[in-house]
């Protein structure tokens, strides 16, 4: 008997459990697996399954995704198209001449070659229970000039980022660069408007298209992917679930124009087939003082014709969620006699009414009048959330419908206290009776005085939402931006 047959039935005597034990601990340590693959058929399966259910995708292996997966397409998951363009240097990273704007037509050729072989691998795919499309375009240099706080990650931390981008991005937040305005792993001085343009600069803006309408051309004649049933799109396509997660425009005339092109967009989300919609518009506080004198808001006042198209997207979903692209008051200002949300089971919005101590009859209405009279048309309505958040400031209202003959539930949450009026209470009295409830609880928590909000992040944690405005790791990256940011790491 050889040596290998000896240590082949040596293994299998092992019970099972301590089989898939060893092989747990091989899962979770992040080495290459593809070896252990042939210590036996029980492994081969398990393995493979973890291999294929997430795919990092990189420009260079998009033309032949189709054939690399071919006979294992079923145990695919999760796809993260993740575009690197250019990296540039110090000359290039605050640019000042208009004609270095944007992006090059080799990059905006690179996206589009991209996203066209994907689409093309993926339409003859027959839809098979869940497969989650992510797609992140930025370049490695970002992280290393002005914005050493930003991370490049999938959506779910795993072994496909690599350590070595984590201890790379750790030795960056470190180091002194007077430059870029860091001093010991803090940064000093605010980004110039030029270094905060590079890192937004538009995707697709200046080419590879002549005019929007070659562009609109171009995103109609992709092939339909029946498959995918979820689309991230963190920094327009069909599925059951899709969460976009832009940053606000930086120039108020800029933020019209984009406004402009979303309102369409959103619209054109109203299908039987989405169920769940989820929103988030990113912002930094710091950033506007960059753009002082060229026309920036501060404070970011949504469209409220975005709001519009985002409710009336909303009447056939069951989990809408839009958080600072949308203002509550807007949307709910939106509805019309006849709509009524059949699907809908939860309802997350921001407010920038919700403040301390301003304008509490324009909360009242909109409380009262507005949301209220919207959930009486919810006959599923299950859990709204009407909430906001930035450095020093968090507060949420939630609506939970009553269980098995118990009360509904109204509570409030936040760094300040807030009064909810009698006729605010009686509103939702009403909307208590008409989902069969019987009466109301008021909870209210304020917040310790020692709960730090350094950014919305905070708040979202602190405020405990029943449910994700953002995904994961957009999060983390949020929080994680500020605590470099001020030079406070754990």
């Amino acid at each position: 008997m050889s040596l290998m047959t000896a240590n082949m039935i040596s293994w299998h005597c092992f019970p099972a459990e301590i089989r898939l034990t060893v092989l747990e601990v091989l899962l979770q340590d992040g080495c290459s697996l593809a070896d252990f693959a042939t210590v036996s058929r029980e492994w081969q399966t398990i393995i493979e399954r973890h291999n294929f259910s997430r795919i990092k995708l990189t420009s260079s292996r998009v033309a032949d995704f189709g054939s690399m997966v071919h006979r294992k397409r079923s145990l695919v998951r999760y796809i993260w198209l993740c575009l690197e363009l250019q990296e540039y240097n110090c000359t290039e990273c605050e640019p000042q001449d208009p004609e270095s704007w944007g992006l090059s037509n080799a990059e905006n050729a690179l996206i589009t070659t991209a996203i066209q072989d994907l689409f093309s691998a993926l339409s003859v795919w027959e839809p098979d229970s869940s497969l989650l499309l992510d797609i992140s375009v930025y370049p490695p240099s970002d992280s290393e000039h002005w914005f050493k706080y930003l991370t490049f990650e999938p959506d779910v931390a795993s072994d496909m980022c690599g350590r070595d981008q984590h201890a790379k991005q750790s030795m960056l937040v470190k180091a002194t660069d007077h430059h870029h305005g860091w001093i010991a792993g803090s940064r000093n001085s605010i980004p110039t408007s030029a270094a905060i343009d590079k890192v937004f600069e538009e995707i697709m803006g200046g080419g590879p298209f002549d005019d929007e309408e070659q562009e609109g051309q171009w995103w109609q004649q992709l092939p339909l992917v029946p498959a995918v049933t979820g689309v991230l799109l963190r920094q327009q396509t069909r599925g059951r679930e899709i969460h976009y997660e832009p940053w606000r425009e930086w120039l108020d005339v800029q933020q019209q124009w984009t406004d402009q092109s979303l309102r369409p967009l959103f619209e054109s989300l109203s299908s039987d087939r989405l169920r769940r919609l989820v929103l988030f518009e990113n912002f930094d506080q710091t950033y506007p003082a960059s753009y002082m004198n060229l026309g920036c808001d501060p404070v970011r006042i949504p469209s409220s014709s975005v709001s519009r198209a985002v409710a009336n997207a909303s009447l056939t979903l069951e989990h809408p969620s839009a958080s600072f692209i949308v203002e509550a008051s807007h949307f709910f200002d939106a509805r019309e006699l006849s709509w009524k949300w059949p699907n809908l089971t939860w309802l997350a919005l921001t407010s920038r009414l919700l403040v301390p101590q301003e304008r509490p009859t324009e909360l009242d209405d909109m409380l009262r009048a507005a949301a209220a009279a919207a959930a009486m048309k919810m006959p599923n309505l299950e859990t709204m959330e009407i909430w906001n958040g930035e450095k020093g400031l968090a507060m949420l209202f939630r609506y939970q419908r009553a269980e098995r003959g118990q009360p509904a539930v109204i509570t409030w949450r936040g760094t300040w206290e807030l009064t909810l009026r009698p006729l605010v209470i009686q509103a939702w009295d009403s909307v208590a009776l008409r989902h069969r409830g019987q009466g109301h609880v008021i909870v209210k928590e304020l917040l310790d005085a020692g709960a730090c909000v350094k950014s919305h992040g905070d708040a979202i944690r602190h405020l405990k939402l029943s449910r994700p405005v953002i995904r994961p790791v957009s999060l983390r990256q949020i929080q994680m931006e500020h605590i470099i940011r001020e030079g406070v790491q754990s």
